[in-house]
């Protein structure tokens, strides 16, 4: 959407909520060609007893039970059946996988490729499912120690619960109210704060990892005004390492910087004019941010990825289709896009985008990717 239809937000919002209670953004057409690399030829299996080698990618496969392994060159290598429409994944420092699905959290050992124990949730979120609003776990991330996994529970019509998970034990220690369908789950750099980012409330929630006490922050630079069939909510969320502030990106024009601390929150500007949804920061602090389509048809561009830099300025990437999930390979060189999608158009691959020069190249990888991680 541009800023000339600001008038026109509350009766589309009205018209989506009778189409889709709750809905986000169908993807359009990408806003233009990017440049492309050579088709990469097919990965090998890996050998059932060979170790899983340096540098793989891990995705959840949110159209299966799977989450795949996969050369970034060349495409799946493995795969290991996890549970029922897994979400979001977080890998620790000791090579276990800790995977939000429909049924439970899966534990993955990467380096041996199998499934070490499934955590049934405390909280009852219905029958397990499959799609956007299926309930169960959905974003997912482990504490600086490792000690603990915190994944958001979503409850189809009604509040959202964030579970803490013992790593040592694979128990569900406690559940926290937070707001509903929680799409992201991050930590702060010292690990005493978790935040919920509650895509259906317009909120992110605050837990102290100590006294587990929840805070609101309402996080919605558009206003409240469609509710639950608004377009114009928060999805993904990154921590800004320098200052602990959270960055949540909203329809490529406004960067909401949320002071955990204070509760306060200031707009910077944003240049893609696309729905967004996942974001990962570099190692050199760019700020990567995924871009789904234009919201209205011929109001805004195709989908994308932006490459912020601290400074505010922006490269904008175009893709070809709208992705969901973005992560960064080790050198900060090489972004990492599933193709998965919570909404229709999403495609069974990730595209890389080497951040440089802008090329990528389409990688057909699992089913419906939506979680990624570098091992």
């Amino acid at each position: 959407m541009n800023p000339r239809a600001r008038g026109t937000r509350t009766a589309f919002a009205s018209l989506a909520a009778a189409l889709l209670l709750g809905a986000c953004s169908q993807g359009g057409a990408s806003g233009g060609s990017a440049p492309t690399s050579p088709a990469p030829s097919a990965a090998s299996p890996l050998p059932a007893d060979a170790p899983t080698p340096q540098g793989l990618l891990l995705t959840a496969d949110f159209g299966s039970d799977t989450v795949t392994f996969v050369d970034p060159e060349r495409g799946a290598v493995a795969s290991v059946t996890v549970g029922r429409a897994p979400y979001g994944l977080a890998v620790g420092a000791d090579g276990r996988a800790w995977v939000a699905t429909a049924e439970g959290v899966a534990v993955v050992d990467t380096r041996t490729r199998t499934r070490v124990a499934n955590i049934q949730y405390r909280t009852d979120s219905g029958p397990a499912g499959d799609g956007e609003y299926r309930g169960g776990g959905m974003g997912i991330a482990l504490s600086p120690d490792g000690a603990h996994a915190y994944v958001g529970v979503n409850v189809p019509g009604r509040a959202g619960v964030l579970e803490v998970v013992d790593t040592a034990t694979s128990t569900v220690t406690a559940a926290v109210p937070v707001g509903r369908r929680p799409f992201d789950v991050d930590v702060s750099p010292d690990g005493s704060e978790v935040y919920a980012t509650g895509h259906d409330s317009f909120d992110v929630t605050v837990v102290d990892t100590g006294s587990l006490r929840p805070r609101r922050i309402e996080v919605a630079p558009y206003g409240t005004e469609g509710g639950l069939g608004s377009w114009l909510k928060p999805h993904y969320a990154a921590v800004r390492p320098a200052d602990g502030k959270l960055l949540l990106p909203f329809e490529g024009e406004r960067l909401a910087v949320v002071d955990p601390r204070t509760g306060r929150t200031t707009i910077e500007p944003m240049t893609a004019d696309t729905h967004q949804h996942g974001v990962a920061l570099t190692p050199d602090g760019r700020l990567l941010v995924v871009g789904t389509g234009a919201v209205e048809p011929g109001k805004g561009k195709g989908p994308s990825l932006t490459v912020r830099s601290p400074d505010g300025s922006e490269r904008v990437h175009p893709l070809d289709g709208p992705h969901e999930s973005v992560t960064v390979s080790r050198d900060g060189r090489t972004a990492y896009v599933t193709g998965g999608y919570t909404r229709d158009g999403y495609w069974n691959g990730i595209t890389t985008v080497d951040l440089t020069t802008g090329t990528t190249h389409r990688l057909p990888v699992g089913t419906r990717p939506l979680g990624i991680a570098v091992l």
